[in-house]
């Protein structure tokens, strides 16, 4: 098809300029000898064919989201089904959950287990909770004081050094939480504070993790996207570099500091193992120590009371990322644009 045009074509151009010829003293030239009757074949043909190339693009299209959402669906479904697992599973008895045949809805709604999974003789969930809330709030704190004084002299500082140590800290993430547990269970047991009491707990459990690579990493990538500009122009006004970063830095990096805020806060919220270590008393643990450790009656684990609490302390994180997605999203997204 492309040769024939392609002739037609050139057989056109062949009689306009016999025609051109023919004509020299004409200052134009007279369309109306042109023949474009071939013309007039080959735009007919050519829009054929581009209409049908539109129409299969279409179709194509069509399928291709049709596999795109029926895979988003099937990978969403098979994310929600633990969740909605463990909400059933609060709604049922214990002899229904040890029960060989599975369901999926209870044959009986314990509402009940709820209010019996938060008595303070099962469930101390206020003991927990305050723990909970005084180890996230000040191991949060921490962490984003050490992260801007860090990331701030890691982008803004000029130092010698600088990169080889910014490198070295970066090495640092690949290697495993696990594998510090213990140099980290000596340090604090050499500072003291596996003594027993409560403040001595809560040091154990806060300051060991108040610094993070990660954190420090996201927070640098954002304060390098500031023009380097508003750092001379502060000087020349006589800014010290502690004003240009409190008054400049961390107000344009507040979605990263944000996201940072949220993140460490749900890390603290979840953590186990840590925790599980160091508070050698019961009253001293977080909400998730409690989870695990709570809800057996005569060595037999009782699961609906047990997928209640946890559904009860699930909550707060859930919609914690619900209303503030977007500033995670948005200071994860910001860190990564420039290296």
């Amino acid at each position: 098809m492309a040769n024939i045009v392609t002739k037609k074509i050139s057989a056109l151009v062949e009689k306009v300029d016999k025609k051109l010829s023919t004509q020299p003293t004409q200052g134009h030239l007279d369309t109306k000898d042109i023949p474009t009757d071939d013309l007039k074949l080959v735009i007919r043909e050519g829009t054929v064919s581009i209409d049908k190339l539109e129409k299969a693009q279409k179709v194509m299209k069509i399928i291709s989201m049709v596999f795109i959402y029926a895979f988003l669906v099937f990978m969403a479904l098979i994310v929600l089904l633990p969740f909605y697992w463990m909400l059933i599973t609060s709604l049922k008895t214990t002899e229904e959950v040890r029960a060989t045949t599975q369901t999926f809805w209870p044959q009986v709604v314990m509402w009940s287990n709820y209010s019996n999974a938060l008595k303070k003789s099962t469930f101390d969930f206020p003991t927990y909770l305050m723990n909970t809330l005084i180890v996230g709030i000040a191991s949060t704190i921490g962490t984003l004081i050490t992260t801007i004084f860090a990331a701030f002299a890691f982008a803004r500082l000029n130092f010698k050094g600088k990169d080889t140590l910014f490198a070295i800290l970066l090495a640092t993430m690949m290697i495993p939480g696990e594998m510090m547990v213990i140099t980290n269970y000596i340090t604090v047991a050499n500072f003291g504070w596996l003594n027993g009491t409560r403040m001595g707990a809560y040091l154990a459990m806060i300051i060991p993790f108040w610094v993070s690579v990660l954190y420090i990493y996201l927070l640098r990538q954002n304060f390098k996207q500031i023009p380097n500009e508003l750092y001379l122009a502060a000087k020349v006004d006589g800014k010290s570099d502690w004003t240009y970063l409190w008054k400049v830095m961390v107000p344009l990096a507040s979605p990263t500091l944000i996201s940072i805020f949220i993140l460490k806060l749900m890390g603290s919220w979840n953590s186990y193992v840590w925790p599980n270590l160091v508070a050698d008393k019961e009253e001293y643990r977080l909400i998730t120590n409690g989870l695990r450790s709570a809800f057996s009656v005569d060595g037999t684990p009782q699961y609906g009371l047990q997928m209640a609490a946890t559904v009860v302390v699930t909550v707060p994180l859930l919609l914690l990322f619900i209303f503030f997605r977007k500033y995670i999203m948005k200071g994860v997204g910001r860190a990564g644009i420039k290296g």
